[in-house]
């Protein structure tokens, strides 16, 4: 509306003898709706009007051109202007910027200061962002050097600007050295080294938060919104679950306080890093009250608490919060929605509702992105459907990543077909690309379930002595799987005291599953006892030994696991099942009869019992037809 009557009255005074700042006001108007329209006409009446020459005018054109995605416009008008001063260059190189023109916004800055035209703090502050952006150092390098020279180095924004570029390009030091050099600093400086904290890794919970608080607060500075969100990344990290919930609820604490509220549009990202901070620590009922407590959502917000779910095993809330998302509050997921809901199609929703996604991802143009076609690749493969999954991986729309070829490697693994699965490995090999952690394990687990034990041994010595990668838990696991599911027991067992990792639980897991796959009850109760001391507090593990010792008629021992498990509390969680049937998952645990039609489900199952025990029985009963068509 403000933009037609915009236009009509640009109509009604073109033909009169209008000044400078009439023409100022109509280009401020184009810039703001970025009316290319309006920009055209505005240019031609400065021309007609000859203020082409006035260095505010000009000055605005070329921003609005930039705003309008004409950068080559901007070009031309600042080309047709004899004497250009630092407020012209600094126009068309931040419209260069916007426009992603990084090399022809060097070029321009290299054009100016070979002209002897001084750059200011905004030019320097603007380059180093740059610099930052495309990880240039030496060009940072030269700007911070340049600022020193000139005398800006003191300015609070440039310094920010110049810390960021360190981070960026990974030196971190250098950002601290800036930061201490500071005569002033704002909370955006103290934003930038935390952002540094957090991408360095360089971070110890306790010492280095409390010490970035309390020195802020001596500083005089108050935390913003960024900065406690900053902080929750942090907490993220690989601590202590008891100190990362301390520290977390205590800057959540800091938010109540200060009135920071969240679900305003300047706070979204507040509000889903505290959704995500509370879901990484298994307490996914304070990330549903956070998510409540929004004034407004948008979609981060509702992907947040969705993954949330996810994470947190909840895939039926995870779902009804998918729908409610577009049914209540009318938003359209996006990518990183899409990947977050994707892994319940293989444990709920099944293949078509995966395909249902995919279908949609397709329409909104969204199937070219690389990490939702991966999570479609693993999608697929899950569901059974490997076709489809190769398919996606084949289509050249998208840029494969490590993460693709590990996804179909891994879904080739998981369908019994170990030498597919080789040769993609060796195909992205042979292409260039380095193989990480993920596509190793993906492999060498497919070449266990189909018994390519050579395979897979090339494999484990090429990723140590070509790759020089270190073997971790989950590689070593694998090569103990692959060994015992071939009955090499003993060199399983050989392999687990010289491998150069300290045992873990997946690994002696392994050689239980082994052990009990080829009867070998002495190795078994090795990898139990092995279990019990890794994970004392893990009930299954006395229960599968306790049930190891009383198929033996080893009472005593029986007697001797039970009261330990007494004695320390442990109770096993009774295992489940589910199935989906028309739409509808039904969950069953053991003795379950929650179920209305119970009933008949174990009336079925005591039928299929007796059949089953026949068939062992008899061979000729094994080809007779278990019901009929009418049977329920």
């Amino acid at each position: 509306m403000i933009l037609s009557s915009a236009r009509n009255t640009f109509a009604l005074v073109t033909s009169r003898n209008y000044t400078s700042a009439t023409v100022q006001h109509f280009l401020q108007v184009s810039a703001t709706h970025r009316s290319l329209k309006l920009t055209k006409q505005s240019h031609s009446q400065i021309l007609s009007l000859g203020h082409i020459s006035n260095p505010f005018v000009s000055t605005k054109l070329i921003t609005a051109y930039a705003l309008c995605g004409q950068p080559t416009q901007s070009q031309l008008v600042f080309n047709s202007i004899q004497h250009k001063d630092v407020y012209l260059y600094n126009s068309l190189i931040n419209g260069y910027v916007k426009n992603h023109g990084q090399n022809e916004a060097l070029e321009l800055f290299s054009n100016m200061y070979y002209s002897n035209v001084s750059p200011d703090d905004f030019t320097l502050a603007t380059i180093s962002k740059l610099s930052g952006e495309i990880k240039d150092l030496n060009v940072g390098m030269l700007i911070h050097g340049l600022s020193i020279k000139i005398g800006f180095v003191v300015d609070v924004i440039l310094a920010n600007s110049l810390m960021s570029m360190y981070v960026k390009c990974g030196k971190f030091s250098e950002c601290l050295n800036l930061f201490d050099e500071m005569p002033q600093r704002n909370v955006g400086s103290w934003n930038v080294r935390i952002s540094g904290h957090a991408s360095s890794g360089d971070f110890s919970l306790g010492k280095d938060l409390c010490e970035i608080v309390w020195s802020m607060q001596i500083d005089g500075v108050k935390l913003d919104a960024f900065t406690v969100s900053s902080l929750l990344t942090l907490i993220g990290g690989n601590v202590e679950n008891t100190k990362r919930w301390d520290y977390g609820r205590e800057l959540h604490c800091y938010i109540v306080r200060n009135e920071l509220d969240i679900g305003f549009d300047s706070d979204f990202h507040l509000a889903c890093s505290l959704i995500d901070m509370y879901s990484r620590d298994n307490k996914v009922v304070w990330s549903r009250r956070v998510f409540d407590q929004m004034k407004r959502r948008n979609v981060y917000a509702w992907t947040a608490m969705i993954n949330g779910y996810v994470l947190n095993g909840d895939l039926d809330e995870a779902l009804v919060l998918f729908h409610e998302m577009q049914l209540k509050d009318r938003i359209e997921p996006n990518k990183v929605s899409l990947v977050s809901v994707l892994p319940t199609c293989s444990s709920l929703i099944g293949l078509s509702g995966g395909k249902q996604i995919h279908g949609f991802a397709i329409r909104k143009e969204l199937n070219h992105d690389v990490s939702l076609c991966n999570a479609l690749i693993d999608m697929y493969s899950k569901c059974g459907s490997l076709d489809c999954a190769r398919r996606v991986f084949e289509d050249s729309s998208f840029n494969k990543d490590a993460i693709s070829w590990s996804s179909i490697i891994s879904g080739y693994g998981l369908h019994g077909k170990g030498h597919e699965a080789v040769l993609l490995y060796n195909k992205m090999v042979c292409l260039g690309s380095k193989p990480d952690i993920i596509t190793i394990v993906g492999v060498l687990s497919a070449c266990g379930r189909s018994g390519l034990i050579n395979e897979g041994l090339d494999i484990y010595n090429s990723v140590i002595n070509t790759y020089r990668i270190k073997p971790t838990t989950e590689i070593c696991a694998c090569v103990v799987d692959m060994l015992g599911r071939a009955g090499q027991l003993d060199r399983a067992l050989d392999f687990i005291k010289t491998m150069p990792v300290e045992p873990s639980p997946s690994i002696w897991g392994a050689l239980v599953s082994a052990s009990v796959m080829h009867g070998n009850s002495e190795m078994q109760d090795l990898a139990y006892k092995s279990l019990i001391q890794l994970e004392p507090e893990n009930p299954s593990n006395y229960v599968s030994l306790s049930n190891l010792y009383a198929s033996s008629r080893r009472w005593d021992a029986v007697a001797e696991l039970r009261t330990m498990m007494k004695d320390r509390g442990l109770k096993k969680s009774p295992g489940c099942s589910w199935i989906s049937i028309h739409g509808k998952t039904h969950c069953f645990s053991v003795a379950d009869k929650a179920n209305p039609c119970s009933v008949s489900i174990y009336e079925m199952l005591d039928d299929l019992i007796l059949i089953m025990r026949g068939a062992a029985a008899s061979p000729h009963l094994g080809k007779m037809t278990w019901f009929s068509s009418d049977s329920p």
